[in-house]
């Protein structure tokens, strides 16, 4: 491992890391050395994950909240700081859609994605980054989407939450940077993960898909690996405030 990009002893809490992408993430983190903290809603997946990263000789331990909770969650993070470290490297990954023309969107839902994909991102952030200012470092990474930058139909909720959260990211970036904090977006394209799988299954979306994305496939998670492995490590010291695309090269074609 190149002193850069070496994670020792770093403590990195992932939300949304019970399956798929966040699982990924915290993978390529604990390959470069760090401790993990997973994060999900549901204790018993979120355990069950647990047991199969530390079966495969993996650091990490479970902490089970929401991070809509804003009293829930700077508890839990309290107690990661006094009982596991402290949190070096924070990846805001938690994230839900829901699937419906803009017109009959219910005003419910709405609030649901956003408590959870923009103001969630925002309550563990200022949460984490409470405990990381004294230290004078740490480093955040917000998981955005190609959809940051690009609507598709019927998810226009969503395309708002991930907007608004790259934006998000450059307010923090600036304002904690005088605190030795770097706060950086991830941005993932089209993924092949459990959440998307009736789409990988649908064989027009797919064809759509491999002709829409310059590189002509899905992205595997293992792919976003060395992005966050860069965003989180000495590699990105004077960095802030950027967004990472990893999409084949889709927001870059027309």
């Amino acid at each position: 491992m190149h002193p850069l990009f070496d994670l020792t002893g770093r403590v990195a809490l992932v939300t949304g890391s019970s399956r798929g992408i966040g699982v990924a993430l915290a993978r390529a983190l604990a390959s470069a050395g760090a401790r993990i903290v997973l994060n999900g809603r549901d204790a018993a997946t979120l355990e069950a994950t647990r047991a199969r990263l530390a079966a495969d000789g993996i650091d990490c331990t479970a902490a089970a909240f929401d991070v809509a909770d804003e009293t829930g969650a700077a508890a839990a993070i309290a107690e990661v700081e006094r009982g596991y470290g402290p949190i070096d490297i924070l990846i805001n990954n938690s994230g839900i859609t829901v699937r419906r023309p803009l017109e009959d969107f219910e005003t419910a839902d709405w609030d649901r994605i956003m408590a959870t994909n923009l103001t969630g991102a925002f309550k563990v952030g200022r949460a984490v980054a409470r405990h990381m200012i004294p230290r004078g470092r740490g480093k955040i990474i917000n998981v955005c989407s190609i959809n940051s930058e690009l609507a598709r139909y019927s998810i226009a909720p969503y395309v708002t939450s991930k907007g608004a959260l790259k934006n998000l990211t450059k307010g923090m970036a600036i304002d904690w940077a005088r605190h030795g904090i770097q706060v950086n977006g991830l941005a993932p394209g089209y993924f092949a993960t459990e959440l998307t799988a009736p789409l990988v299954a649908d064989r027009e979306f797919t064809g759509w898909l491999e002709k829409r994305v310059p590189m002509g496939r899905w992205g595997d998670v293992k792919d976003l690996g060395g992005a966050a492995i860069f965003l989180s490590s000495a590699a990105s010291d004077f960095m802030t405030g950027q967004m990472i695309y990893v999409d084949g090269g889709l927001t870059a074609s027309v």
